[in-house]
C-alpha cells in the first residue's frame, strides 16, 4: 500500500506556530527557555519553534541538540543510527525551562532515553515535551505537553516526517511498515 500524505507543509507550519505559542503561554516571568531537539528532525523543529518565538515575543530562547542513542534501552533489538553530538547551549540547562522537541512520539522510549541523557548534562528547573506528531501506542507513561497533531495509527504502520532542510520536501505520511 503506498504512503498517504496526512500533513502538508502548511499544516506543519501551522502546528509548529501553535506549539510555539503554547510554549510561550506556559512560561512564567523570568523563565530561561531552552529548546533541545532530538536528532535528527527534532533539531530542525526546535530551530523553527525558536524562530517563531523570537518573531512574536522578546523571550530569549537558547537551542541545543540532545542525542539519546547511547541511552536507549533497545539498542540490542533495533538498528541504530550513528550518534550525533549533543550540543548544550551556552549557559547550560541548570535551573532552566527545558522543552524537549521530537518529531514523532510513539512508544515513549526515545523520551525516556532523553530524560536519562538530560540528567547526564544538568538539572533543569522544569522539563516539557513538544512533539509534532503523537501517534499513540505508548509503552511508558509519557505524554507530550505540546503536540502538533494526534495521528492515531496502527502498529503495523510507519509515520514519516520529511523536512525541507533534510529531505528537500515537506510532508508527513503514513505507510505500511516493512516486515
Amino acid at each position: 500500500m503506498p504512503a498517504r500524505i496526512v500533513l502538508q507543509q502548511a499544516d506543519i507550519t501551522r502546528a509548529l506556530t501553535r506549539i510555539s505559542h503554547e510554549i510561550l503561554e506556559s512560561l512564567r516571568s523570568g523563565d530561561d527557555l531552552v529548546l533541545l531537539g532530538i536528532p535528527t528532525r527534532g533539531v530542525v523543529l526546535a530551530e523553527r519553534i525558536a524562530t517563531v518565538i523570537r518573531e512574536v515575543s522578546d523571550v530569549p530562547v537558547a537551542i541545543g541538540a540532545l542525542d539519546v542513542t547511547m541511552y536507549r534501552d533497545d539498542l540490542d533489538r533495533n538498528p541504530t543510527r550513528a550518534p550525533s553530538p549533543t550540543q548544550v547551549p551556552p549557559g547550560g540547562i541548570d535551573g532552566k525551562f527545558v522543552v524537549l522537541v521530537d518529531d514523532v512520539l510513539y512508544s515513549g522510549r526515545t523520551i525516556r532515553a532523553a530524560l536519562d541523557a538530560l540528567g547526564a548534562i544538568g538539572r533543569p528547573r522544569v522539563v516539557r515535551l513538544a512533539a509534532l506528531v503523537d501517534r499513540g501506542h505508548r509503552e511508558l507513561p509519557i505524554r507530550p505537553d505540546f503536540v502538533g497533531k494526534n495521528l492515531p495509527s496502527a502498529q503495523t504502520e510507519r509515520i514519516n516526517l520529511h523536512l525541507e532542510e533534510i529531505d528537500g520536501d515537506e510532508f508527513v505520511s503514513i505507510e505500511e511498515a516493512a516486515q
